[in-house]
């Protein structure tokens, strides 16, 4: 058996459709093909760091859905829960980016291969060897059902005691606020680690000070709970102290997959028993080298490149 930490993930991925040329879609011929997905992500960021990562899915039959295969295959990502389903296209998403430099998604994920997958598909099987398991809310968006199958994985992984960390990963195209608020929490008290950006927990509870915070989590019993704040660094409450990392000053050039690659960072450290401290920075530093890259995943750095920027002895050169 593999000395490494294992982690269970699931969820939706896409192929995404980078534009070679600004302005309207409509007027854009050209486009680079890439793939994305956050639990795909953190799947990769995961495996990266040099950890067992595991990603339970289904992809359509499909040109496409044989290319996200491949390609986190590829990457060092277990995919032996992974099924191909006919009928049901791979997603899509098409990205839209203006002169001035801003932007929009458009999704095309109607009837996702992940409609396919039922809370009976969840067996004990695929807990076997792993040592944390991580949901995001942009499963949870896609369809209602989808809550059920993460009850199903949230109540297996407390029956066999492994850790459950949750990053919100609010999508307001897949669901409302309303609807999103609602299903959180029925989640939160069975999260032990909470990964959320400070404006995600914001619009959720409304209030976002410390004391606030410590009270949510504390109601919630949510043993690590843990804010991201970009430039502004990153911080956790637990056992009724707040400690604090800031971010490391590096110009961004694409913040698609930082929150991912920070979670992937921090569960690392969580796994590999990191002081609170050492967690944040790794964290942090992950989430910042991944800014360094255009792209969904291509900036999630490896271990080898973590170390050595978080302790200031290389630049930046990727």
């Amino acid at each position: 058996m593999s000395s490494k930490f294992g982690v269970l993930t699931l969820g939706d991925a896409m192929i995404t459709l980078n534009p070679e040329e600004t302005g309207p879609l409509r007027f854009v011929n050209r486009f680079e093909r890439k793939v994305g997905g956050a639990e795909l992500n953190f799947a990769i960021g995961c495996a990266r760091l040099g950890m067992r990562a595991k990603w339970l899915s289904r992809l359509g039959k499909d040109e496409f859905g044989r290319v996200i295969y491949n390609f986190a295959r590829g990457e060092g990502v277990d995919m032996s829960d992974v099924a191909f389903v006919n009928g049901y296209p791979t997603s899509l998403n098409f990205k839209e980016i203006r002169e001035d430099g801003s932007g929009k998604t458009f999704y095309y994920r109607y009837q996702s291969p992940i409609l396919t997958l039922k809370p009976e598909d969840i067996t004990d099987r695929m807990f076997e060897d792993i040592d944390l398991v991580h949901l995001t809310g942009v499963f949870l968006a896609i369809d209602p059902k989808n809550v059920d199958i993460a009850k199903r994985v949230m109540e297996i992984a407390k029956q066999k005691d492994i850790p459950v960390s949750f990053d919100p990963n609010i999508r307001l195209k897949l669901w409302s606020i309303e609807e999103a608020r609602a299903v959180y929490l029925e989640v939160f008290p069975s999260v032990d680690i909470l990964l959320t950006g400070l404006d995600e927990i914001r619009l959720i509870i409304g209030i976002d000070s410390e004391e606030s915070l410590a009270e949510f989590a504390n109601v919630n019993n949510i043993d690590q709970l843990v804010i991201k704040d970009g430039e502004n660094g990153s911080k956790l409450y637990t056992n009724s102290v707040w400690h604090k990392k800031e971010a490391f000053p590096v110009t961004p050039i694409d913040t698609v997959g930082a929150g991912d690659g920070f979670d992937a960072g921090y569960i690392y450290g969580y796994l590999h028993g990191l002081s609170i401290e050492e967690r944040l920075e790794f964290a942090n530093g992950v989430g910042a080298l991944v800014t360094t890259v255009s792209g969904d995943n291509e900036g999630l750095p490896y271990l080898e490149e973590v170390w050595p920027f978080i302790q200031n002895e290389t630049v930046i050169e990727r």
